[in-house]
């Protein structure tokens, strides 16, 4: 009986912690053509909520969220394409706004560096030690090694 109610306790709890993303969408967004609303939920998918940062337009609850499901909705609506309604958002709230950003130089540039800074440092690590392990040993004159030895022996 226990194991029965633990069950449908957990069952419960996941239900609740699950249902707040299926809510996000609100009945007044939602297109009367089917098709164009499932094009703005798969546009939707790939914006980044600016309030959460870690959930999509369409997960989050946010109140620019929702402004951005409605700006997406009103270009589709108007006829953009889905290239020009992705264009339009980032072009006012930049890439950032991508959950998944776009290739690009800057890009490549940002995420190649530290591997690059890696590479040149276990170069540099790898050279040194090397130079270190060729470079002769410094050997003393004959004056020097006599010296050194009238001092060993006093």
């Amino acid at each position: 009986m226990k194991v029965r109610v633990s069950l449908a306790s957990l069952a419960l709890l996941l239900g609740l912690l699950f249902a707040g993303s299926a809510f996000a969408v609100k009945p007044d967004e939602v297109l009367a053509d089917p098709a164009l609303e499932a094009r703005a939920r798969a546009l939707s998918e790939g914006l980044r909520c600016m309030v959460c940062q870690n959930q999509s337009i369409d997960e989050s609850d946010a109140d620019l969220a929702r402004d951005l499901r409605i700006l997406v909705r009103q270009r589709l609506v108007a006829g953009d394409s889905d290239q020009q309604v992705m264009d339009y958002i980032v072009s006012r709230y930049g890439e950032f706004v991508l959950l998944k950003p776009r290739f690009s130089l800057r890009n490549a540039l940002l995420w190649g560096t530290p591997v690059v800074l890696l590479l040149a440092g276990g170069l540099f690590i790898l050279l040194s030690a090397r130079s270190r392990r060729s470079a002769p040993a410094n050997t003393l004159t004959a004056e020097e090694q006599a010296a050194l030895d009238k001092m060993l022996r006093d």
